[in-house]
């Protein structure tokens, strides 16, 4: 997976992939986070690969079960999130999403609507490859109706050309009957590109006189509401949706949506989150957050803004 130049962590310009390993391995002896966090953090995903390789060929183990070993709590969460390849945290992240009593329906959202159709079927095969499992069928199973419907659509992906004035009258007309009908929206928001699509939108905001949102929560209920309204925010501003997330400051979301984005466009979302609170995400995870767990988090974020 190639990552933009828009994230916080970039490749550690004077890596060595052995030193880095043997100064791992002291740190796990010595229980000393500082290091661990110091190395982890300012390596990127393709280096820690690396280092992950060069320890076991050093020491005959896991580096994941050394940090299991020697860690605990949300910093060990945090570190063996970033041992992943973007696309295992990604398959890791919707697995959760779907363990144990009930959904994580905006846990699914997040990553089905920001990522790629590409990026999607990378996921779904590595999906495979973790779990033995098909990442469709799981979905099917741990979803319902109308929404089942928007996230398999989300899971296929594929862009159409459309008609702006069409595909507008289209989805006008599915909420002016007396019973919404989510079939032409769900159609029409998974086949489109962005940039149509909010051509769209600001053509039924006119005409409705109301935003987007406010008419999916007049047309719809439940699930699937929620499923439209995450997917029109994220055609809308991807970066300001993610800034949305990350005001939770709920860890496993804190630290799902950084890692995630720490090689790609955490800048961005950054800079939707201080507009959108007129707090630094920085200044904001100090404000949650304590011990070496936050200072592995300032370290991902990287600075003030």
């Amino acid at each position: 997976m190639s990552w933009g130049t828009l994230g916080t962590i970039r490749p550690f310009l004077n890596f060595h992939a052995k030193k880095d390993a043997l100064n791992i391995q002291a740190a796990l002896e010595q229980k000393d986070t500082l290091t661990l966090i110091k190395i982890l953090t300012n390596r990127s995903n393709a280096q820690r690969q690396i280092i992950a390789q060069t320890f076991k060929t050093i020491t005959e183990k896991e580096l994941s079960s050394g940090l299991k070993k020697a860690l605990s709590g949300e910093l060990e969460n945090l570190l063996l999130a970033l041992l992943m390849t973007p696309l295992q945290f990604e398959a890791y992240r919707l697995r959760q999403s779907m363990e144990g009593i009930g959904t994580d329906e905006e846990g699914l959202l997040e990553i089905m609507c920001t990522r790629s159709p590409n990026v999607l079927a990378n996921i779904t095969s590595t999906y495979k490859e973790q779990y033995n499992k098909d990442l469709e069928t799981d979905l099917k199973g741990e979803t319902s109706g109308d929404f089942a419907k928007l996230v398999l659509a989300l899971l296929k992906k594929k862009k159409v050309v459309g008609m702006v004035q069409r595909d507008t009258e289209a989805l006008a007309e599915a909420i002016n009957q007396a019973k919404a009908d989510p079939g032409p929206w769900i159609t029409i928001l998974t086949t489109r590109d962005s940039e149509h699509l909010n051509k769209v939108f600001v053509n039924l905001e006119s005409e409705k006189r109301e935003t987007v949102d406010e008419a999916i929560e007049k047309a719809f209920s439940g699930d699937v509401r929620l499923g439209l309204k995450t997917l029109v925010r994220c055609i809308q501003s991807p970066n300001l949706y993610l800034a949305q997330r990350l005001e939770t400051m709920k860890a496993a979301i804190v630290q799902g949506v950084m890692v995630s984005h720490s090689e790609e466009d955490l800048l961005c979302v950054r800079v939707a989150y201080l507009r959108q609170t007129g707090t630094s995400l920085y200044t904001a995870l100090q404000k949650q957050f304590k011990g070496d767990h936050l200072q592995a988090l300032l370290a991902i974020c990287r600075s003030e803004d």
